[in-house]
Parts: C-alpha cells; sequence; structure tokens
C-alpha cells in the first residue's frame, strides 16, 4: 500500500487495487491506531485515531482532495505534500 503522505506521526496510505471498494477513501495510520477516511469529506468511515490526528487528516485531506481524487481515479501514485 503505496504512503501518499507522512506528517506530526500520521502515516497516510492508499491500496491500488481493483477489489478496493467505494466510497473513494484513504488509511490513516497513528500509533496502533487506524482508520479509513473518505475524500470527499475526511469524515471517518472506519476505525479511530484519537481526536489531534483526526483533526489533523481531516484538514490535510480538505487542503489535498483534488489531488487525492487524481490518484484514486487515476492509480498513478504521487506523494501528496504534508501539512507543516
Amino acid at each position: 500500500m503505496p504512503e501518499l503522505s507522512r506528517f506530526y506521526g500520521i502515516t497516510i496510505r492508499m491500496y491500488f487495487d481493483e477489489k478496493e471498494h467505494n466510497p473513494p477513501h484513504i488509511h490513516a495510520k497513528y500509533g496502533s491506531k487506524a482508520a479509513t477516511i473518505k475524500i470527499s469529506d475526511g469524515d471517518v468511515l472506519s476505525g479511530d485515531l484519537p481526536h489531534n490526528a483526526k483533526c489533523l487528516v481531516k484538514e490535510w485531506v480538505l487542503l489535498h482532495s483534488s489531488e487525492i481524487e487524481e490518484v484514486w481515479k487515476t492509480q498513478k501514485f504521487k506523494k501528496i505534500k504534508p501539512l507543516e
């Protein structure tokens, strides 16, 4: 699962697999916690992250949603700028 970005101890990844299902989403991991996050609005689909990590991931998704959606649609991996 390629890594799209990494910031503040959070790793953002996306599966590149025909079996991957809608809605378009990413996988965020922070320590031992992990969640699946919708690209459209940054909301958690499944799993859990600490509140601060969840807020940072949502901010990142909203800032980069068009880039993330492009990666989802094309399945062409690229690194996306982290939060700073």
